[in-house]
């Protein structure tokens, strides 16, 4: 790989990843607010609907639009504008079809969806969302057709775009709907409106900038035909579709298991057994949070790790995947004992308006920071074994968590002495089993082997210490404005200075215990100017 096109490649993936990285954001100050307008029961309602969407989205939406990219790609490396062209009308009827049949399956299915899923309440929640199915097909199309080309900004902008119409439509929605008296079921729908208005605005956005961005004419290549086009991306896409659907299905079937081992086997009305699963849905939020965000640091480090692959420099793709997975455990470490040390404050301090709610999710917090980290090295590590080619030995270890959470959860949360607090732990083992199989395979399969011990230890250490300093200042800081402010107010600033002497604690520890270098930075946006102010060597 020349140096031109690597640094174009590194540039095209730092976009993404800042896009990313303003999503994520972006949504943060969506489903807080949101989780403080739907109480505990329309949390379920929305959660059941959007996960739904992320199953039909993850078959339609997963791996085609990535083998429409590679294919473009290709094609235009080689001059081939017409095969470019070809390849896009072919890709389009495919999801043109994919879309059709699932937003018409969310929509006329609902009623048989909510039965399977012990959920009648999420009803117009469901029926709200179908046409998004539709439009996000389209917009997939199109934006793996523009990364083909090496143009992420397109891409990158409707992404932002859907997510502000998500913010500034579906929460103003959800609390005209309930502040007029409708209840969950509609406002949860409201809410959701949000997302298919989003969707269609950035489809409308990006078929625009494709029209008034068309390439020069006059290309003389003859283009292969439809059906063979149609099964070169369909044997790039099924294999990825498979592996990214996987988590997605196997969550929906959890949803539908907890909902419905607390009405049978415990005997709960649907609206109570929403009402516990929302709490522990609350808390979910919280723990997918940092993960979130290591997205975009496997998107900026992993292609350079796949180029040096590529040139069979060994040493340097395992000294970029160890970057990363420094990168990772200084990150996922601190977040998840920081959220298991200030879980019931953290989620009094983001709930004002449920603290009833607040008080249970903070129960389920308390464990679930240990899932955290356990989701966050499974990122990395899926990234890592696709790098390697090993593309489907992360479809195995998810399904494996995901029967393990699955068959836990029947026993767990149907024990009456347990109930929704058996979801926690399934959670938990869920995703310790694929990170600890996947961390298996990344040390068979590397090059060079590598040091967990090493990677991790020091992250570790000053984690724990961390934890315990934001846990000591957080109790001290409460009993001691117990009785001279509010109870919410107590305890957000007991929190905010539980946070900051984390921060602080972790941040002098980091230097200290020379935790990060400055190689590890040079993947990343900005990396170098950073590693130059926090003088890392």
């Amino acid at each position: 790989m020349s140096k031109q096109r690597r640094q174009s490649f590194l540039g095209g993936a730092a976009v993404l990843a800042s896009a990313v990285a303003i999503v994520k954001a972006i949504g943060f100050f969506y489903k807080i607010p949101l989780n403080n307008i739907l109480n505990s029961e329309g949390k379920t309602y929305f959660d059941a609907a959007y996960y739904i969407y992320n199953v039909l989205l993850s078959i339609s939406t997963a791996g085609f639009p990535l083998a429409l990219s590679k294919l473009v790609s290709e094609a235009q490396a080689q001059g081939r504008e017409n095969q470019k062209r070809k390849l896009f009308r072919t890709a389009l009827c495919l999801f043109f079809a994919m879309g059709l049949a699932g937003s018409a399956f969310m929509f006329f299915g609902t009623g048989i969806v909510t039965g399977l899923l012990n959920n009648q309440g999420a009803y117009y929640a469901i029926r709200a969302l179908a046409p998004a199915v539709f439009f996000v097909c389209i917009l997939s199309c199109i934006r793996g057709y523009t990364q083909g080309q090496g143009n992420m900004k397109p891409s990158a902008a409707s992404q932002v775009l859907e997510a502000i119409c998500k913010l500034g439509i579906g929460l103003p929605l959800a609390w005209s709907v309930i502040s007029g008296g409708q209840g969950m079921e509609r406002g949860a729908a409201a809410a959701i409106m949000g997302v298919t208005i989003g969707t269609a605005l950035s489809m409308l956005f990006l078929a625009g900038y494709l029209l008034t961005h068309r390439g020069p004419g006059g290309a003389i290549d003859t283009p292969d035909g439809g059906s063979v086009l149609l099964k070169r991306i369909l044997m790039i896409g099924v294999p990825i579709t498979l592996s990214n659907s996987a988590m997605s299905i196997i969550t929906l079937v959890d949803h539908s298991i907890v909902l419905g081992r607390l009405q049978d086997a415990l005997g709960l009305t649907e609206q109570a057994a929403s009402a516990l699963r929302g709490q522990y849905g609350y808390a979910m939020d919280m723990v997918n949070l940092p993960a979130a965000f290591v997205f975009p640091v496997t998107m900026s480090l992993i292609p350079v790790a796949a180029a040096a692959l590529a040139r069979k420099d060994h040493r340097e793709a395992d000294r970029i995947i160890s970057s990363a997975f420094r990168l990772i455990a200084i990150l996922a470490l601190p977040c998840g004992v920081g959220l298991s040390a200030l879980s019931t404050p953290i989620m009094r301090l983001i709930l004002p308006m449920r603290p009833e709610d607040a008080l249970a999710a903070g129960v389920h917090l308390r464990p679930l920071g240990f899932a955290c980290i356990f989701i966050c090295i499974m990122t990395l590590t899926n990234a890592i074994l696709q790098t390697y080619g090993k593309e489907r030995l992360p479809v195995c270890t998810v399904i494996t968590g995901g029967l393990v959470k699955i068959v836990m959860n029947y026993i767990l949360v149907g024990n009456p002495d347990i109930n929704i607090h058996g979801a926690p732990v399934s959670s938990i083992c869920c995703y310790g089993v694929i990170a600890g199989l996947n961390l298996f395979f990344v040390w068979k399969y590397s090059p060079e082997k590598p040091r967990y011990v090493r990677l991790f230890a020091k992250p570790l250490l000053a984690s724990l210490l961390m934890g315990a300093a934001a846990w000591a200042v957080c109790g001290f800081v409460g009993r001691a404005l117990a009785s001279g402010h509010s109870a919410y107010g107590a305890n957000a600033i007991a929190a905010l200075c539980g946070i900051a002497a984390g921060v602080a604690v972790y941040g002098v520890l980091v230097v200290v215990l020379q935790i990060l270098r400055a190689e590890d930075l040079r993947g990343i946006p900005h990396g170098e100017k950073l590693a130059r102010i926090l003088h890392l060597k």
